[in-house]
């Protein structure tokens, strides 16, 4: 028994300390001359079963009034070889680097970007058309529901102009616009809203193409709530269906290859009679019929010969002018171009870079 009552087991503090120092100078030398990964030095040199575990359960056998001092000596020498194991670590990585770096290897390139597919689209779109004469033009996306319906001869109560169909949006102003037709705004559900308004500038002939973004309450494999339309505009006189399906035919052509087959199949429209829905045959199953298109046809958009009373609204005389519309959505028309293979109109906005790259 010591002084203070205690049971002596043969090692004072001091003892301790400099068996603990011994320790520690000795692990350095060793891990500076060991190739071993950091992990497995960690497990020699402060494992359980490492000298640095064995001292330091010692220190139950030191006096009470040394325990302090000792314990904080234990944890400085636990820190010294941890940091002295990372830092020999890196230093040999490094220096393992350096010894195989080829100097004359070319750097490397960082990641080239590019333009999203519905951009490509739309520029190749716009110069298929500006060959043949039509001019590119830009009107709103959040419209006059006068412009998105009402001069489309669309009466109040039609299906479109329901708010399940499209996004109505609140006028920022109290009260009623003095002009009856202009107290209502919506987000365009399609690009027509450009035919009247360009009607008004009263130049003749009109060869338009306007592209812009619709808004719309569907989403499916084949739809999105918003995407692309682009509205094409011929007003002249003496158009006729002939005038149509030649501007058609000839965007198909240079769109999609002389492989592909197009059909007009005569519909209902209320701003154009009479009216057709132009179909191409579908670019994944060739017309077999599968998941996106079920019977081997895919829907662009709709076309026809503008009706009077959209000609009326837009201050033409209809005795001595007509002319043909049509409108197609952007992401379908691409989704069937030859060789894209995309069977879901969402994937185009899904940002997935692995599907981009693609294009």
């Amino acid at each position: 028994m010591n002084k203070n009552g205690e049971e002596n087991h043969g090692i004072s503090a001091d003892q301790l300390v400099g068996l603990l120092i011994e320790m520690e100078q000795a692990a350095r030398e060793e891990i500076k001359a060991s190739s071993q990964p950091k992990d497995l030095l960690r497990i020699e040199y402060l494992g359980s079963k490492s000298e640095f575990a064995r001292l330091s359960h010692e220190i139950q056998h030191v006096p009470k009034t040394d325990k302090a001092r000792v314990g904080i000596l234990i944890n400085q020498v636990k820190q010294s070889i941890e940091g002295f194991i990372e830092n020999t670590a890196n230093r040999r990585l490094t220096v393992d680097n350096l010894q195989r770096f080829d100097i004359t290897l070319p750097g490397i390139q960082p990641p080239q970007g590019h333009l999203h597919i519905v951009t490509q689209a739309i520029m190749e779109i716009t110069r298929i058309f500006e060959r043949i004469g039509f001019t590119r033009v830009r009107y709103p996306e959040v419209d006059w529901d006068y412009y998105a319906f009402e001069a489309l001869n669309m009466p109040a109560d039609h299906p479109a102009r329901d708010e399940w169909e499209t996004f109505l949006v609140t006028p920022p102003w109290k009260g009623t616009n003095k002009d009856k037709r202009f107290t209502s705004i919506v987000l365009t559900p399609h690009t027509s809203n450009g035919q009247v308004r360009e009607m008004e500038k009263g130049t003749m002939p009109i060869r338009m193409i306007n592209i812009a973004k619709c808004y719309r309450r569907q989403s499916d494999v084949s739809h999105t709530e918003m995407f692309h339309q682009f509205e094409g505009l011929y007003v002249d006189k003496n158009v006729s269906i002939a005038h149509l399906k030649g501007v058609i035919e000839y965007f198909v052509r240079s769109f999609y290859g002389p492989k592909r087959t197009i059909r007009l199949r005569p519909f209902h429209f209320q701003f154009t009679e009479p009216s057709f829905e132009i179909d191409v045959t579908c670019g994944i199953c060739l017309g077999r019929g599968c998941r996106l298109c079920k019977e081997g046809w895919l829907e662009l958009g709709g076309a026809g010969m503008v009706h009077p009373n959209v000609l009326k609204a837009g201050n033409i005389n209809t005795r001595e002018f007509n002319g043909f519309a049509f409108g197609w959505g952007v992401e379908r028309t691409f989704m069937m171009k030859s060789g894209t293979k995309i069977d879901d109109v969402r994937c185009i906005y899904g940002n997935d870079v692995r599907f981009l790259q693609q294009f």
